[in-house]
């Protein structure tokens, strides 16, 4: 069997022990994750189409407010 070298020590130590333990603990993550109830998905579900409405008519009125500023910015030039 061949010596190791230092570049399959960098490799082992910056890409496979990293690689290892990241697969070894998002499986331990994976495996306590529960599937949320139909109640809790529901309540998330309704919390994030509120927020995307939000979200969206501050947009809007953001943008609504924007345009007769930048028209009077436009006509002064």
């Amino acid at each position: 069997m061949a010596p190791k070298d230092d570049s399959e020590d960098f490799f082992s130590q910056f890409v496979t022990t990293p690689a290892y333990t990241f697969y070894r603990d998002s499986k331990m993550l994976v495996r306590r994750c529960a599937k949320p109830d139909k109640n809790e998905f529901s309540k998330i579900a309704l919390a994030t189409g509120v927020g995307f409405l939000v979200m969206g008519f501050i947009g809007f009125f953001v943008k609504l407010m924007f345009i007769p500023i930048n028209n009077i910015i436009v006509s002064n030039l």
